[in-house]
């Protein structure tokens, strides 16, 4: 089987007998209210990123505004971040050190590392509240770093290191070979690889010690142990979902990324996703597809519940339209050409 990797933390599945391509992506979770609210929150979102990226500064700070505004003044740390990135370069240092302050304080935000050499705060170093803002971030990193497992932190640092390495490869290997050349089924012998001793060094902490949250572990080393798994067989897979459920449950895991293995899961099981996170591609046609799915009328109502963007923005990413009655119509032909593709 072929795959396709779309970015550096996107993890193919090997599940199937075929040369179907699945993909996962994963999503920053936000926390927010209720379905429209959510997708006009992500709308804003959208656009104010673009507009950031564009450099179109004013714009941009303004939309995330209105962001903010749409769910009661709420909102995402990063999508805060970007705010306050926005207003320091176009110039307003008070709304800059505002979005600043409110993660800061409120959602104790501590990298240090970034913030106190992100070139989009230039505009602000001079300012007397820039010192004291620092100051806390530090406070904040130092709080949260005297709770880590600082073995099992610098063991899934290498874990991590040795699971991203070789896939961030896969995409230029594809480029100037192909798919099925020798150089890719040779990177692929060596993810296999890796991911074996990778295994056996997720599980051996994993059965000791339980699932480890990055309060723990930091953020990188708990998710490390969820892309280990993420990349796993089935039998794994199944052993420690129950393991992850729960720690989705205590804040320990990402929701959204529970529903990337709970549609891994019911995928290899032969049943259809839940929330519509694997995407396919027909080797023959070479269209990308959404993978049979459980009741799709419903989809973004549990989307939003595990802290992902409407169905319609994600598939997006593959040139997907989104079309739910289009998709029911299509449901049965699709399952039966998954069938044929999986004997």
């Amino acid at each position: 089987m072929t795959f396709i990797i779309l970015k550096n933390i996107a993890h193919p599945i090997s599940f199937m007998n075929s040369t179907i391509l699945l993909i996962s992506f994963l999503m920053i979770a936000n926390t927010l209210i209720g379905q429209n609210d959510f997708q006009s929150y992500n709308q804003y979102i959208k656009k104010a990123d673009s507009l950031l990226f564009s450099k179109d500064y004013e714009k941009a700070a303004k939309t995330y505004s209105l962001a903010f505004e749409s769910i009661g003044w709420k909102g995402a740390q990063k999508d805060r971040y970007n705010a306050a990135c926005s207003w320091a370069n176009f110039g307003n240092a008070d709304s800059a050190f505002y979005q600043l302050d409110n993660i800061v304080t409120k959602a104790k935000y501590s990298d240090f590392e970034k913030i106190s050499t992100d070139p989009n705060f230039i505009s602000l170093r001079d300012d007397k509240r820039w010192g004291p803002l620092l100051s806390l971030v530090k406070e904040n990193k130092e709080k949260l770093e005297a709770k880590y497992n600082k073995p099992l932190m610098t063991g899934l640092e290498d874990v991590f290191y040795e699971d991203q390495k070789y896939r961030e490869q896969m995409d230029s290997v594809q480029k100037s070979y192909g798919w099925d050349s020798r150089e890719m089924k040779s990177l692929m012998k060596l993810i296999g690889e890796k991911d074996s001793i990778n295994l056996i060094k997720v599980k051996s902490i994993l059965d000791k010690n339980g699932w480890l949250g990055p309060e723990t572990v930091g953020a990188r080393g708990s998710l490390t142990l969820f892309l280990v798994i993420q990349h796993a067989d089935l039998p794994t897979q199944k052993k420690y979902l129950p393991m992850m459920r729960e720690a989705a449950k205590n804040n320990k895991l990402q929701k959204n990324n529970l529903a990337l293995i709970e549609d891994r899961v019911a995928l290899r099981e032969g049943q259809k996703q839940i929330y519509g996170s694997q995407i396919g591609r027909d080797p023959k046609t070479g269209n990308y597809f959404i993978f049979p799915l459980t009741d799709p009328d419903n989809v973004d109502k549990r989307r939003v519940e595990m802290g992902l963007p409407p169905l319609a923005d994600y598939v997006a990413h593959w040139e997907i339209h989104w079309d739910i009655e289009q998709y029911k119509k299509e449901l049965p032909m699709l399952e039966e050409k998954v069938k044929s593709l999986n004997p």
